[in-house]
């Protein structure tokens, strides 16, 4: 059986406030996209992990394997074909799980949730409002089509350094305020589409600035960082204006097109 699990990325994300638990509360629009991985799953003698990208772990300390034992899993190897770029923001980790949590008949929010905090949101996929740690979840009209580039920096920003990076919190828009902007036209509010983790990464990696400046020069019509980064999104209004843009990049950049999706995991 083959099972696809797909990217998402975040539009805007801001950082609430930091609980007495050690985790912060955010308030982001979760979007699943059209890049995704492949996993594979085959009958086998025992439960086993293969992965075709250099420096994937295939042991314990993949979520694959983690969400496989949570699921009861029967042994089966599972063969995981990456595209998602690990360490970019685009949660290709957690939609892994999710993937195998569904394949293997397992569709609980809570141990979805137990794996990670964003696991929760690829058992659903689509668009989603998304509060909490990530794990609150309100579905959202869907926001299928947009035609996407990603740009792929080679820095990756762990998500525990990220957070320990934050200079400020945002006051959250509310669901209301979404939906308002989601019903009259979401990509007109790039303003308010904010990543509270932009100001301080691209204070690190200034080149980060420069690829969303870029972007926008390009004819994007909101862009910004995927979660705490390091990939930078660009929305735009038609596939001919991204096609362009992509062009005018060039080959400096690791880049792919892509677009948001109306599907989960």
């Amino acid at each position: 059986m083959d099972v696809q699990a797909y990217a998402k990325i975040n539009l805007g994300l801001r950082v609430t406030a930091k609980r007495a638990d050690g985790y912060h509360d955010i308030e982001t629009i979760f979007q699943t996209i059209s890049l995704h991985d492949t996993l594979t799953f085959t009958s086998a003698e025992r439960l086993t992990l293969t992965c075709d990208a250099p420096g994937i772990p295939t042991d314990e300390r993949n979520l694959v394997l983690r969400a496989a034992r949570a699921a009861g899993a029967p042994p089966v190897a599972i063969a995981l074909q990456k595209r998602i770029p690990a360490g970019g923001g685009l949660g290709g980790g957690s939609s892994d799980a999710a993937a195998t949590l569904r394949a293997l008949g397992c569709e609980d929010a809570n141990v979805a949730l137990q794996l990670g905090s964003d696991v929760p949101f690829f058992l659903v996929g689509g668009t989603a409002y998304a509060t909490g740690r990530g794990e609150r979840l309100v579905p959202l009209p869907s926001l299928a089509g947009v035609p996407l580039i990603l740009v792929f920096p080679p820095e990756r920003v762990g998500t525990a350094r990220a957070y320990a990076m934050l200079r400020r919190f945002s006051p959250p828009l509310g669901l209301e305020r979404v939906r308002a902007m989601i019903d009259d036209d979401l990509l007109g509010y790039a303003t308010e589409l904010i990543n509270d983790f932009e100001e301080p990464i691209f204070a690190a990696l200034p080149h980060l600035a420069t690829i969303k400046t870029r972007l926008y020069e390009l004819g994007a019509a909101w862009a910004g960082m995927s979660g705490s980064g390091s990939t930078i999104v660009g929305a735009f209004r038609d596939g001919g204006d991204r096609d362009a843009a992509l062009a005018a990049l060039g080959n400096g950049n690791a880049v792919a097109a892509a677009t948001t999706a109306a599907t989960r995991s």
